[in-house]
């Protein structure tokens, strides 16, 4: 069962990284533009936001399963250890919390401008965390593991 979660994580998070790329970029190109916030705009980021929240299920349940994840004396002094139980964890919730709240703030918004903005720089913070957090494994962006 680990090695499906972790493989399933892994592959998952490339989807997960196109949907984000695919909203940052039609958000910067509608605030520059002077776009208005269309339907489209709006599913985007709801399909988005779905997506990083079934890759945030998929992270949870891989933490309590996971040997990597330890806690004890060494948890905070071992660089390993103390990455994927502490840091890893935290950082992706930030992220996850920053694409939920351009949704739930873009939402309540009603300048298509301002939208387009809460959009593009929530989830652009959001997707250098998680590029931050993935290239601080270890393991690379590109190679699923």
């Amino acid at each position: 069962m680990y090695q499906v979660l972790l493989h399933s994580h892994s592959l998952f998070r490339y989807i997960v990284l196109a949907a984000l790329i695919l909203v940052i970029v039609k958000s910067l190109m509608g605030w520059l533009n002077k776009k208005p916030y269309t339907g489209g705009d709006g599913k985007s980021m709801v399909l988005t936001l779905v997506m990083t929240h079934l890759q945030a299920l998929f992270g949870i349940i891989l933490y309590f399963v996971s040997p990597a994840v330890k806690f004890g004396k060494e948890t905070m002094s071992d660089p390993v250890i103390r990455y994927w139980t502490v840091e890893h964890l935290i950082m992706m919730l930030i992220a996850i919390v920053l694409i939920t709240m351009a949704r739930i703030t873009s939402k309540k918004m009603t300048e298509d401008a301002a939208k387009h903005r809460r959009v593009f720089i929530f989830n652009a913070v959001a997707l250098l965390i998680i590029i931050l957090t993935i290239s601080m494994s270890g393991r690379g962006i590109i190679v699923p593991n």
